[in-house]
C-alpha cells in the first residue's frame, strides 16, 4: 500500500513544492490549505493525480485544535494510514518590535507554532500506533538567527527547532523521527513582495548570491521523509545557499 503525506499550507509555494515531490516519490497525498479558494486557478492537485497517486484536498485552519483533530481524523479514514507529516503552514505580518500591535504577534504565533503542536499531537498518536513514520517542520534561518522586523515570525520559527527536538525524543522509541528544515531566501510569492534594495541586500549576504527555490527545499524534505533518514532525528538542516557563514 501506498504512503500517505499530509502537507499543511500546500496549496502553493513551498507546500506545493513538496507534494509534487512527495508525489514523484509515490506517496498519497493529503494537501491542506484554509479553504477551497486558495486551489482555485491552480493545477498542483491535478498535477499530482497525473503522477499516478492519490490526492484529495482537506481544508482547515491548522491554528484552531479542533479542526486539526477533525482533518487528521478524516485523513486516516480517506487513506487508511498517515506515514509523513509536513507542517509547512506559515505566514509572517511584519514589523518593528517597539510599533507592533499584540494581535499582529499572535496571529503568526498561532498560524506558525500552534499549529505545529496541533497537526503533530493528532498525527504523533497515529504514528505511534503504527510505530513508524517522519514528521518535517518548516522553520527558517529567522529562528536561527534572528531578524529584525520579525520577532514574530523569529519568533515560531525558533520554537519549532525546539518542538523538533522535543517530539524526537518524545517518538523516537516508537522508530517516528522528526526534523526540521531552516530554509534561508526563496523564491514564493512572500518573497516577490520585498523591494528590490530589500532583495539586493538578502542577496549579499548569501554565499551563492541567488536565491533558493521551492523544489531545493522539497528535495532535502524528500530524504527526511524517506527510509534513507531512517537514524536521523532531531536534526535541524539549513538549506541557505551559505547565509549563516
Amino acid at each position: 500500500m501506498a504512503k500517505t503525506a499530509i502537507i499543511t499550507g500546500s496549496s502553493r509555494g513551498i507546500g506545493a513544492a513538496i507534494a509534487l515531490r512527495l508525489a514523484k516519490d509515490g506517496m498519497n497525498i493529503a494537501f491542506n490549505d484554509l479553504n477551497m479558494t486558495m486551489f482555485e486557478n491552480n493545477d498542483i492537485v491535478d498535477r499530482v493525480k497525473a503522477l499516478g497517486v492519490e490526492a484529495e484536498v482537506f481544508c482547515a485552519d491548522v491554528s484552531k485544535y479542533a479542526e486539526c483533530e477533525a482533518m487528521v481524523k478524516a485523513v486516516k479514514e480517506r487513506f487508511g494510514t498517515i506515514d509523513v507529516l509536513v507542517n509547512n503552514a506559515g505566514i509572517t505580518r511584519d514589523g518593528l518590535m517597539a510599533r507592533m500591535p499584540e494581535e499582529q504577534y499572535d496571529m503568526v504565533i498561532a498560524v506558525n507554532q500552534k499549529s505545529v503542536f496541533n497537526m503533530t499531537k493528532f498525527v504523533g498518536n497515529i504514528m505511534m500506533r503504527q510505530r513508524s513514520g517522519h514528521i518535517i517542520n518548516l522553520a527558517s534561518v529567522a529562528g536561527l538567527y534572528g531578524n529584525p522586523g520579525q520577532i514574530n515570525y523569529s519568533a515560531s520559527k525558533a520554537a519549532i527547532i525546539g518542538m523538533t527536538k522535543t517530539v524526537a525524543k518524545e517518538l523516537g522509541s516508537r522508530n517516528v523521527t522528526c526534523n526540521a528544515v531552516a530554509p534561508g531566501f526563496i523564491h514564493t510569492p512572500m518573497t516577490d513582495k520585498l523591494t528590490e534594495e530589500q532583495k539586493a541586500a538578502m542577496l549579499a549576504q548569501i554565499a551563492m548570491k541567488r536565491y533558493g527555490e521551492p523544489e531545493e527545499i522539497a528535495g532535502v524534505v524528500s530524504f527526511l521523509a524517506s527510509e534513507d533518514s531512517s537514524y536521523v532525528t532531531g536534526q535541524v538542516i539549513e538549506i541557505s545557499g551559505g547565509i549563516s557563514m
